[in-house]
Formats: structure tokens, sequence, C-alpha cells
């Protein structure tokens, strides 16, 4: 073997040996390092010092929190406060059962004492309908004008129509469903709805709801409007809302209702009468200082001319003829 051979040789030998030197040095290291670890997670319970869970908020003075409500009102609370919409109070950080209710330490302490927390049953209907305001008048324009409405007027308050904790409509937390929840004070309302002719709410294909706005209008009957800011009909009966070039003036100025009857009728088409031609010679009649011109000599109305509407078809307003022809 020449020298040079021999020296590769002796070499190779050499990076060998500081390879195998490196690895067990290495693989120590490793052990030292990974050992106590591993000996720490495989200590038992006893020895380790008990871990404390993150403590929760105070509640502000004078609250107990609704989980003490649910020490004693717990049916209360599982079947009528916890599946409905105001459970979502507690979601969004506030009070639960005593944002309604009012500051409970004090009943709690008392051992339940009734006289030191908010009763609505002992509360008057301007009251309790005042707390219920205090949130959802703020919180979308359907109860933005209770206080001018109606009902408030005549000391209906929200507990009449609603229920929190007992409601038979899980919607809107309603005591019964509509429309007979309407009925019960609307009696007329719903004899007109069992006439001939009406609009289908016994059926319910439309509610009581979609034409009155219960919380308050601007509207005489609480009548919602339509998005033209017109009469609510013609959100149904969009071919009639013009604008047209010739209107026919009582349908602007009076309303449908100056011809129809809008809850029902025992004439077609929901008619105040059951001729058209009584209907049309309530204005158009010959009268002195009636600006309404009447209708033509030449029209005999026992005969010929006995529905106006076979020629004026275009009552609600007409984009071609000044007397509604077409």
């Amino acid at each position: 073997m020449s020298n040079q051979a021999l020296r590769v040789s002796r070499r190779n030998v050499a990076l060998t040996r500081a390879r195998s030197l490196f690895s067990r040095l290495f693989l120590m290291g490793f052990l030292l390092t990974v050992a106590p670890l591993l000996s720490a997670q495989q200590a038992t319970p006893a020895t380790q010092a008990p871990v404390k869970a993150p403590a929760k908020p105070s509640a502000a003075p004078g609250y107990a929190g609704s989980d003490a409500c649910k020490t004693c009102h717990a049916d209360v609370y599982n079947k009528g406060f916890e599946p409905t919409p105001h459970y979502n109070l507690i979601k969004e950080g506030k009070h639960g059962c005593e944002d309604c209710h009012g500051p409970g330490q004090a009943h709690v302490e008392g051992g339940g004492d009734p006289s030191k927390i908010r009763r609505f049953s002992q509360l008057s209907t301007v009251e309790a309908t005042r707390i219920c305001l205090g949130c959802h008048q703020t919180r979308g324009l359907e109860q933005s004008n209770f206080n001018r409405s109606a009902h408030a007027k005549n000391n209906v308050g929200c507990l009449d129509c609603h229920s929190p904790h007992h409601a038979a409509q899980p919607e809107f937390l309603l005591i019964k469903s509509s429309p007979q929840l309407c009925y019960g004070c609307h009696a007329p309302v719903k004899a007109e709805f069992n006439r001939p002719f009406r609009h289908r709410v016994e059926q319910r294909l439309i509610e009581c709801n979609d034409c009155h706005n219960p919380h308050g209008t601007f509207v005489a009957r609480q009548l919602r409007l339509a998005s033209t800011q017109q009469e609510i009909c013609l959100r149904c009966h969009t071919e009639k809302q013009g604008p047209f070039v010739f209107e026919h003036t009582p349908v602007k100025q009076e309303g449908c209702t100056s011809c129809h009857m809008a809850h029902g009728s025992n004439n077609p088409r929901l008619l105040r009468v059951n001729e058209v031609n009584l209907l049309c010679l309530q204005c158009h009649t010959p009268t002195m200082n009636n600006p309404v011109p009447g209708a033509p000599s030449f029209h005999n109305q026992a005969q010929k001319y006995q529905a106006c509407t076979l020629c004026h078809t275009q009552i609600h307003g007409s984009n071609f003829n000044e007397f509604f022809f077409k």
C-alpha cells in the first residue's frame, strides 16, 4: 500500500470515530433535556398543584345574576326564559332576568321576599309598558310610535298581548295566535271577515298585522303604508297605484275605503253598496254647488246604463281617457 492510500484510510477511520462520538453526545444531551419533562407529565395528580378556574366577573352592585334566579325559579327559567329571545340579553353581557325585574340581590338576601323584587302583576299598564319600551322602543321602528297609538290611549299595554314567560306563540311571544288575539277586543271585525266577500284572514292567507301596526303609526286606524307611502292596499293591488294621466279624485283624496269595505262585504269586490250605479251616484248627482259632474241626461239608469263600469272600465285612473273609458 502506498503512503497516499495509507493516509486516506487513516483519515476515514478518524472521521468514522468522530461521527460516532458526536452521535453519542447528541443522544445524551437529548435525554438530559427531555427526561425531566416526561417525568413531570407522568407525575400523579396528588403531586401537582391544582389549576384554578378563571374567576367569573362579579355582578354589578345590587344584582344577584340570573344563575341565582334559576336556583328558585328553575321551571320559569328553563321553559319560559331560556328558549325565548330575551335570553339573548345574557349573551349580550346584560343582566338577563334583572333587566326586567330589577336588581335582585335584596330579594335573594331576604329569602325570596316578593316585596323586594319588581313584579309585573303589581304594576299598572303604563308602568309595565314603560319598562318594555325601555328596550323595544330603541331597538327598532316597529314599537317607536306606541305612545301615540290607539292601544296606548285606551290603556292597552304590552302584557295584554304578549307574555314573556308563558307565550302560546313562540314568535313575538303572543298570548294567542292572530287573528284570535285581535278578536278579543275587535269582535265586530270578526263578523266582517265571515261575510261572503272578504279578505281571507280566517284562512290565514293574510294577517291583521299585514295591514295594521298594533304598535301605532301616523295614519288613522294604525294602518301601515305601502313602500310608496300610499295606502297599504296598494302593496297588493299594485295595478291601482298610478300615477295616472287622468286621476279619479276620490281614489286620491278619500282612499280605497270610500268605495270598498276593507274587511268584508255582502257585495262583490267588497263594495259598500250592491249596485255599482248607486255607488257612483253618491257623488255624480246634480246638486247645487257640487263640482262633481252629474250623470248625463241621456243615461237611462233603468234600462241601458245599469252599470257605469260597462263603459267606464278604468275607474281607478286612466292614462288614455278623461272619462276612464280605457
